[in-house]
């Protein structure tokens, strides 16, 4: 029934609105008198398009258009008259989801034969006379002046104001960071509507550069129309086809090695994924827009294809194994757009963008690895979305908005070649493992079908603009998750047998069958569960402004939104329903250089449906494990109110089984009945009291001054207070035991935390157990963790921004300055604090942390066809954490918890998380390009980008997971550093580019 009435909600509607609106404020004077004048006709006319929208202006001279297309030019005008002559400005371009202006001069026509009567404007810094807002644009024309690797649009965004490069918490995670948050906790949109895969908060569909228009970031103080995020918004504007045929044929490569200057560190590929050697890039694309009917009907199509090239190596000494091992990554991306104007009061557009990538794991190791192609796999993404978007005049002071955007995205994050075989991990007679092959092992496929709902209005009364609205997004979720069904066996050779294998010379080809039937097996598990389970997470937003021009020099914003997501529920019965976000703004034009302006404002943002998931999927509803919930209760650490059967599931649990002989393994059928026995070290409960949606305080105060038309300089202030961060709590910690130096350190053995524990943990022959009164419980576990919505994270900046257009000049630059700071007691959806849930002592200078970022963009056009443009960036280090060294304290786990709780070891003994520095990290880009004019229009295009001109090591600074990055060392602060990877060396790219 939901879905019939959505399919039917479809069909009523006509079809889409014209994306990415804004509004343009124009004011008409009069030029010989000075004055503003009313009553005048104004009219607004897209470049190439018959039709046009009017208005008249009032009694200030001034009439507002609204929901004209960003980023397009159009030619503002009027008409003659008995007492004034034509005016006009033309190539205006409107920076989407603001307010512009322009002016109008009306000459008398007794002025006609003595001056000239029609303004053609060149683009000139424009001040934001409107709003708080902080905010910057990166437009279509940036975009590829800039070097960018890959085409990819999210390389050019950490050239923005409060945006820096990402520590990654996964390799294929968002890698940038706005206002020094993990970047999973920004809110991505193209054209105004939903571009977020829901489960971990990544970008859903990455629009590539042929078919973006522009891209707006908020970072801070933005309309409520805006939310979902207590962050920034990363919000991506399509382009649209004309009357004139226009579009492209490129090609770009990264030659790779052939060419790039040489490092024994591995880079990245646009993946997130860890490369080296025998790396090459190869992309081709077209993009093509125009008329299917003059003024009415627009189209533009865009297709883009990635090809990788990547080299492993297979070492394996015992069996004199050296072999490169390649793999190929794939990435589709279709996208295509058809804008309709149905009358002068009524417009649409359908958008629609189809991805598909295949990322391998062939096998092998960057380094040399013992991983077998037969282990191999895939990371495998499919994506669509198709939008529906209408925008209609009600009234001439009313318009209204109505979009619908169905989408789909399937994340199989492991897609075994050998779907149906075990995995076996094989040891040489000494105990070291030489070879993994069979089934890739642990199963990852989420699959998520989002429904997005928006409803908009705005009204113009008086000095007043009123915006209403609301939007509702509902994802349905399934995960297929766990261990490997088929079962995971860790076999032992001898050394006759391993010899006789070796004899054999397989080579890579070595599978599971070319085992000894009697290797000896030291381990065997099987997934108990190998079925999907999800959830549908409901969200729903309203919201009310009013945009009150309190004079023509100061305008002031009033909000109010409020925020629901059905997934604060938890394990409990209702959610959190108190998410009333207001918004207050002024912006203030002290003269016609210079406004200051500032803000303050409430920020919610939704559950990561991964928290929910991981509940789910690492919980348990064994009758002990339950019992061992009670004794929690009973001890005051677990809510007495708690309802057992919400708050557990029968989530992936992994039985192990004694005495079994190599590929004979019993099933997970056939080993159901233990898993209400089995041990393990950490299960989760959901929260019996529900969670708080994370949410923000952000301040801000700014200055914009234009010295003069092709300059324009910009300072904020800015202050976020994020809270209700996601944390997760031990309900069965091992008792506090910190070092508060390294002076006599006497470490603690796993097994007398265990006893420490509010249940302690013993052992007998038959494994671990715990007493529970008289009951001796075995199904349960170590652990017992539960997520709260109680981290804190602190960011403080000020930016400055110095910008010079081209003008008549040959060149423009942008330099940009950012002094910041962020601390926090948690960095991401999975943070334990390192000794018995002490998360103040967790409170530190966060992962993603710089003091200073510097940089500097300049465009110099020595003749009309060549562009140089160089890339400044400068950072200073990111943090390190100080681990505790095993060759001195004989073990990692100094406090015996089990658990190092995302880092390799402990802390090292007196030392706090990230209580250290990295050094500065620079990088150099440039990107040349020349164009060949034909009959005077550009036509072909050659390009050649340098990264890291000057080739230099930088230790920070760059995407890098954390474990393979520099910012973990073992002992003091001091100790030199231990350099695990270092940012990518001089790169070279090169392209051609066909323009219609």
């Amino acid at each position: 029934m939901y879905n019939r009435f959505l399919l039917t909600f479809l069909l009523l509607l006509v079809a889409g609105i014209l994306h990415a609106q804004t509004s343009l404020e124009v004011t008409v004077n009069s030029l010989l008198y000075k004055k503003n004048v009313k009553g005048i006709a104004v009219f607004a006319q897209k470049s190439g398009a018959v039709l046009r929208d009017s208005a008249v202006t009032d009694k200030n001279g001034v009439v507002v258009f609204d929901k004209l297309e960003a980023n397009q030019p159009y030619r503002i005008f009027t008409k003659e008259s008995e007492e004034f002559d034509i005016s006009e400005v033309t190539n205006v371009v409107l920076q989407p989801n603001q307010k512009n202006t322009a002016t109008l001069s009306l000459p008398a026509r007794r002025q006609t034969a003595l001056e000239e009567v029609v303004i053609t404007e060149t683009k000139a810094a424009k001040l934001n006379t409107q709003n708080a807002e902080v905010s910057s644009v990166v437009t279509k024309r940036e975009l590829q002046s800039l070097p960018i690797e890959g085409r990819d649009i999210t390389r050019a965004l950490v050239r923005l104001p409060n945006l820096s490069v990402a520590s990654l918490g996964y390799a294929e995670a968002p890698n940038v960071s706005i206002n020094g948050l993990n970047g999973i906790y920004t809110n991505y949109l193209i054209d105004g509507m939903d571009n977020n895969e829901r489960f971990l908060g990544n970008v859903k569909f990455n629009p590539p550069v042929g078919f973006t228009e522009s891209v707006q970031v908020l970072t801070n103080n933005y309309s409520v129309e805006w939310g979902n995020t207590s962050n920034g918004i990363v919000s991506v504007t399509t382009r649209s086809g004309t009357n004139q045929l226009t579009g492209e044929l490129f090609y770009l490569t990264r030659p790779g090695s052939v060419i790039d200057a040489k490092s024994p560190y591995p880079t990245l590929d646009l993946s997130g994924n860890a490369v080296k050697d025998g790396f090459q890039r190869h992309q081709l694309g077209f993009g093509l827009g125009g008329a299917l009917k003059k003024d009415k009907t627009f189209f533009y199509v865009n297709f883009e294809q990635t090809y990788d090239k990547k080299d492993n190596l297979l070492r394996v000494p015992q069996l004199n194994l050296n072999e490169i091992v390649t793999g190929r990554n794939s990435f589709s991306y279709f996208s295509t757009k058809l804008d309709q104007n149905w009358t002068h009061s009524f417009k649409s557009s359908l958008r629609v963008n189809v991805g598909s990538f295949d990322i391998a794991r062939q096998g092998g190791g960057l380094e040399g690895g013992i991983i077998f192609p037969s282990a191999g796999a895939k990371i495998a993404n499919r994506t669509y979305l198709v939008a529906l978007k209408n925008n209609y005049v009600i009234r001439p002071n009313l318009t209204g908005e109505t979009n619908y955007q169905i989408s789909m995205f399937r994340w199989n994050y492991r897609v075994p070649d050998n779907p149906t075989d075990p995995s076996v991990t094989v040891q040489d007679p000494s105990g070291t493992a030489f070879a993994t092959i069979g089934q890739t092992g642990a199963i990852f496929d989420d699959f998520e079908h989002t429904h997005h709902l928006q409803q908009k209005f705005t009204l113009r009364t008086g000095r007043h603009v009123f915006k209403a609205g609301g939007e509702f997004i509902s994802s349905n979720f399934a995960l297929l998750g766990g261990g490997n069904q088929y079962g995971t066996y860790t076999v032992r050779l001898t050394q006759l047998q391993l010899d006789a294998l070796k004899a054999q010379n397989i080579g890579s080809a070595l599978n599971v069958n070319d085992i000894p039937r009697d290797a000896s097996v030291r381990s065997y598990d099987v997934e108990l569960r190998p079925t999907t389970f999800g959830k549908r997470q409901n969200v729903l937003s309203l919201y009310l402004e009013d945009n009150f021009s309190v004079s023509n020099r100061l305008k002031v914003s009033l909000g109010l939104r409020y925020d629901y997501d059905n997934l604060t529920k938890s394990g409990d019965t209702k959610g959190d329903l108190n998410n009333i976000a207001p918004r207050t703004s002024f912006n203030y034009q002290l003269n016609d250089r210079t406004v200051i302006r500032g803000g303050y404002g409430i920020f919610y943002d939704k559950i990561k449906y991964s928290v929910y998931s991981d509940n789910l999927q690492f919980s348990s509803d064994a009758p002990d494990f339950k019992k061992q919930l009670v004794e929690l209760q009973r001890l005051g650490l677990l809510d007495p109110k708690a309802d057992l059967n919400r708050i557990t599931f029968p989530g992936n649990i992994r039985a192990t089984a004694p005495n079994v002989k190599y590929l004979e393994g019993p099933t997970y059928d056939q080993l159901q009945f233990r898993r209400n026995q089995q041990f393990n070290a950490n299960l989760r409960v959901m929260n019996p009291n529900g969670w708080d949606n994370p949410y923000s305080h952000q301040f801000s105060l700014g200055l914009q001054h234009k010295p003069s038309p092709d300059y324009i300089l910009s300072v904020d202030l800015v202050h976020v207070a994020t809270n209700n961060l996601f944390i997760i709590r031990n309900l069965n910690p091992a008792s506090p035991y910190k070092f508060t130096s390294d002076k006599d350190v006497k470490t603690r053995t796993v097994a007398q935390a265990d006893l420490t524990r509010p249940i302690p943990i013993r052992t007998d022959k038959n494994g671990f157990y715990a007493l529970a009164g008289t009951d001796t419980l075995r199904g349960i576990a170590r652990n017992v963790f539960m997520t709260e919505t109680k981290g804190i994270a602190r960011y403080y900046s000020a930016s400055v921004v110095f910008q010079k257009l081209k003008g008549r000049d040959k060149y423009a630059y942008r330099l940009g300055y950012t002094l910041s700071s962020i601390k926090s007691n948690t960095g991401g959806i999975n943070t334990r604090a390192q000794d018995s849930n002490d998360f103040d002592f967790e409170y530190a200078y966060d992962n993603n942390d710089r003091r200073h970022v510097l940089n500097a963009m300049f465009a110099y056009y020595p003749i009309p066809s060549l562009m140089i443009s160089p890339a400044l960036l400068l950072q200073s280090g990111q943090p390190i954490t100080r681990l505790a060294d095993a060759k001195v304290y004989g073990t990692t786990d100094l406090n015996g918890d089990g658990e190092s709780f995302g880092f390799t070891s402990d802390l090292y003994p007196g030392e706090r998380r990230n209580s250290d520095r990295l050094p500065w990290a620079k990088s150099l880009d440039i990107s040349v390009r020349y164009t060949i004019y034909i009959q005077k229009k550009p036509r072909l295009e050659f390009e050649a980008d340098v990264f890291n001109v000057l080739n230099t090591q930088n230790l920070s600074g760059f995407n890098a997971t954390f474990g393979a990055s520099n910012q973990f060392q073992l002992g003091p602060v001091g100790t030199p550093l231990v350099v695990r990877s270092a940012g990518p060396p001089r790169q070279f790219q090169f392209g051609l580019r066909y323009l219609l």
